[in-house]
């Protein structure tokens, strides 16, 4: 999967397009809940090295939020999924998008997102 499919199904299923919040940084996309809310997803550009490879080329990735024991089990297991780079590695995986097959980034997109999304208060009765 490329970055610009990851956008489209992302904008397809969700309705969401990236936002770029960092200074300087127009390549890094947040991926949220509504204006503000919470990320489902942050797509970015990351040396391999970054990933405990070795080699300098880049690679698009993408974090997911997931449950730690999802993440226990396919993290360094399946191809192309690595614990999280600059985000908790307990809760986040990354996910490099040329290796991964397209089916497992759907399904853990699917996961981020519902992990993610705002809960609905229940009404309180007297």
């Amino acid at each position: 999967m490329t970055r610009d499919e990851l956008e489209a199904l992302i904008e397809d299923r969700y309705g969401v397009r990236a936002d770029y919040p960092f200074e300087e940084d127009f390549t890094t996309g947040v991926f949220r809940h509504g204006t503000g809310g919470r990320w489902f997803a942050l797509a970015m550009s990351i040396s391999e090295k970054r990933l405990g490879r070795e080699g300098s080329a880049m690679l698009d990735v993408v974090n997911f939020k997931c449950a730690p024991e999802v993440i226990e089990s396919i993290a360094g297991i399946e191809v192309g999924i690595y614990r999280a780079y600059h985000m908790n590695k307990t809760h986040w995986l990354t996910v490099s998008l040329a290796e991964c097959d397209s089916d497992t980034v759907e399904w853990l997109l699917g996961i981020s997102y519902e992990l993610t999304r705002p809960k609905i208060k229940g009404r309180r009765r007297a």
